[in-house]
Order: C-alpha cells, then sequence, then structure tokens
C-alpha cells in the first residue's frame, strides 16, 4: 500500500512573497531537492541505448515505456514527458511526509500552499530538516508521523522522472503508480484531497485492471487480485481503529482515561493484524506499517484515501468502464462549490452502499 503526497514545486517560484524563517526553511529545501532531481533525470530512451546500464534495468525501463504508453492510448491519460525519464537512486525514499494530528484527535493539522491550496501533510526533500519539525511538533504535545515517500508528482507543471526508489517493484505497482500520477494531471481540485486521491485511486485500480488483461497471464492477474483483497482487510482495520478513537475522543472521558483507552485502541490493532495475517498463508507485506509507533498521525491520512472509494467505483461503473466518459463525469463533479460537490458524493456513496445489500459482489474465482 503505497499512499504518495502531492506537492507542488513550482509553486516555490512565489518563495520572495512568503515571510518567516520558517516558511523560507522549508521552501528553500524544497527548490533544492526538487530541482537537484529534475537536474539528475536522463531520457529513458538514452538509459537504453548506453552500453554500461545493467540489462535488467534496461528490462524494467522498458517496461515502464510500455506502461506510459499504455496510459496515454489506452487509459486516455496525458500525453507528455512525464515518467519518461529516468532518475538512478538508491533508499526508500524521494521525500518524507511529515503529518501531525493532536494527542485525542484523528483530524491532522493542515498546511496551506499558494494554488494547489491546503493539505494535511507537508513534504521535505531534507530529512533532517524533517526531524527538526517533527520533534518541533512532539513538543507542542502532538501526534506525529515522519513517513518515506518514494515517489511524487508535480501535477504536470514538470516532466516528473521514474526515480531509481521505485523501478524494481513488482509490474502491477508500477503501473499503478504512473497510472494514480498521471491520474493527478488530469484532473485535480485545490483544496480537496480527499475527492483527488479517491479519483486517482480508482483510475489506478481500474487502469492496472485494463492492463493486466492486455497484458498479463491468468496466474498474475489473480495475484494482483489476491493483493487487492489482502489491501482492503488492512485499510478496513485501520478505518476501524480510526472510528473507534473518533467515537472516544468525541466523549466526555477523562483525559488520563482517554490516554489509557487510546493505547488500548492500538494495541488492539496489532493483535487484529496478527489475527488477519493467519489467513495470509504467511504473507507479511504489511509488518513495517507496525514498527514506528502507532499514533493517531499514522492514521490521519487513511480516510482521505479512502473516504470517496465507493462513490468513484460507481462513477466508472455507470460510465460503462470508458474512461473518457468517467473523467467527464469527474470533471463536472470537480466543477460544483465544494458543499455542491459533497453532497453529490455523499448520494453516490449511499447509492453504492444499497447496491452492494442488494446485489453482492460474487467471490472472485481464483484460475489455476
Amino acid at each position: 500500500m503505497k499512499y504518495m503526497p502531492k506537492f507542488l514545486p513550482a509553486l516555490l517560484t512565489l518563495l520572495p512573497m512568503l515571510t518567516g524563517c520558517a516558511s523560507l526553511s522549508y521552501y528553500s529545501q524544497a527548490i533544492s531537492g526538487h530541482f537537484s532531481l529534475m537536474a539528475n533525470r536522463q531520457p529513458i530512451r538514452q538509459v537504453l541505448e548506453d552500453k554500461e546500464v545493467d540489462e535488467a534495468l534496461k528490462s524494467r525501463l522498458l517496461l515502464v515505456q510500455s506502461i506510459r504508453d499504455f496510459a496515454s492510448t489506452s487509459l486516455k491519460l496525458p500525453d507528455n514527458g512525464s515518467y519518461r525519464s529516468f532518475v538512478p537512486m538508491s533508499g526508500e525514499a524521494v521525500v518524507w511526509s511529515l503529518v501531525a494530528t493532536g494527542a485525542f484527535s484523528i483530524e491532522p493539522r493542515q498546511w496551506c500552499y499558494p494554488i494547489i491550496g491546503c493539505a494535511s501533510y507537508r513534504g521535505y526533500f531534507d530529512l533532517e530538516v524533517a526531524r527538526r519539525q517533527l520533534a518541533s511538533l512532539e513538543a507542542e504535545g502532538l501526534d506525529v508521523a515522519l513517513e518515506p515517500v518514494p515517489a511524487y508528482s508535480t501535477l504536470g507543471w514538470f516532466d516528473d522522472p521514474l526515480p531509481g526508489t521505485v523501478v524494481n517493484w513488482n509490474d502491477w505497482q508500477l503501473a499503478g503508480l504512473i497510472f494514480h500520477e498521471l491520474a493527478h494531471q488530469r484532473l485535480y481540485v485545490a483544496g480537496d484531497s480527499a475527492f483527488n486521491e479517491a479519483f486517482a485511486n480508482q483510475v489506478q485500480r481500474a487502469g492496472v485492471a485494463t492492463w493486466l488483461d492486455a497484458t498479463s497471464s491468468a496466474h498474475i492477474r489473480n495475484a494482483w487480485r489476491l493483493s487487492l483483497q489482502r489491501e482492503s482487510a488492512f485499510v478496513h482495520l485501520l478505518l476501524d481503529t480510526r472510528e473507534r478513537l473518533k467515537r472516544l475522543y468525541a466523549s466526555p472521558t477523562g483525559e488520563m482515561e482517554m490516554a489509557r483507552r487510546k493505547r488500548a485502541a492500538f494495541d488492539r490493532l496489532a493483535a487484529d493484524y496478527q489475527s488477519l495475517k493467519q489467513d495470509w498463508q504467511g504473507y507479511s507485506g504489511y509488518d513495517a506499517w507496525f514498527e514506528p509507533k502507532l499514533n493517531n498521525a499514522r492514521l490521519a491520512s487513511i480516510a482521505t484515501y479512502e473516504e470517496w472509494a465507493s462513490a468513484f467505483e460507481l462513477l466508472f461503473e455507470r460510465a460503462g468502464g470508458d474512461f473518457e466518459a468517467f473523467y467527464q463525469a469527474c470533471e463536472k463533479l470537480a466543477d460544483l462549490p465544494f458543499g455542491h460537490r459533497l453532497a453529490q458524493l455523499q448520494q453516490l456513496r449511499r447509492a453504492s452502499s444499497s447496491k452492494r445489500s442488494l446485489d453482492p459482489a460474487p467471490q472472485q474465482q481464483m484460475a489455476e
């Protein structure tokens, strides 16, 4: 499960308009980090022609080329220079995402930026700067999470390169990343992260399904479906914990008792995950999520990515699986004032829930 923050370094041209040391420090590291990344990119076609480049890397980049072409020709996503270049780099992160909540809140602190509006994260290229900010927020008594981000999007302001952090992901993860990020270039609503992520996630899921149907064996398609089932079960664990904490924090419970129940909720999450794994035949792909300390901030972004998932799934179904028709329906929603858009999404979610209760989806049959 890869959740990727989207921040827009193109806006850093507005730096002279900003005031305050904190703002200057933050935007300075963002400018430096982004343009360093852009300076080191190489067109994939040149990498493929380089006799010094490892054949295994060339094989992966050939796959990237075919995925990128499929995105534009079959999924009707923007046809531009994004993901047609490569930045060789190692490690788990291109940037680091910082999220903060109150000690007794599951709502993330908002940071606001020019043009793109407010978001529930702060992105850092410089890990030490991020750690200093984390320590400062913890000193305020906040729950804080600092997560590695293996790739990011400039929403079409630049031709985003593919970083080496993701080139060896499995095939459908790599395709999903490219489809997701290009979806943000197709449609992005300033200040509405939940809409943006649900839209891009639907493009990602439907796009990967379409791509696998066109290029892969039944065995690989079934492996992908199994990964989706596991991800869905894991996400539901997180959402259930988030909902329990939300009810707890809204209750008239005293602070000491609330802190005790908070710890108990996270202990239950860890135990429930171990129980879930018993059905996974030894799969442990989410173990690393539990290594950092569990707190509110670790859960804060989950709802952003999942809140409108069923609404966009229904929209795609109503579009008959036609990507262009789906985009047009989403663009109409995006043009609505926020309150009207929210009401429409709520209506779609209710309709999706009713449809599932009347016509439950059949179990996926796993081919041999």
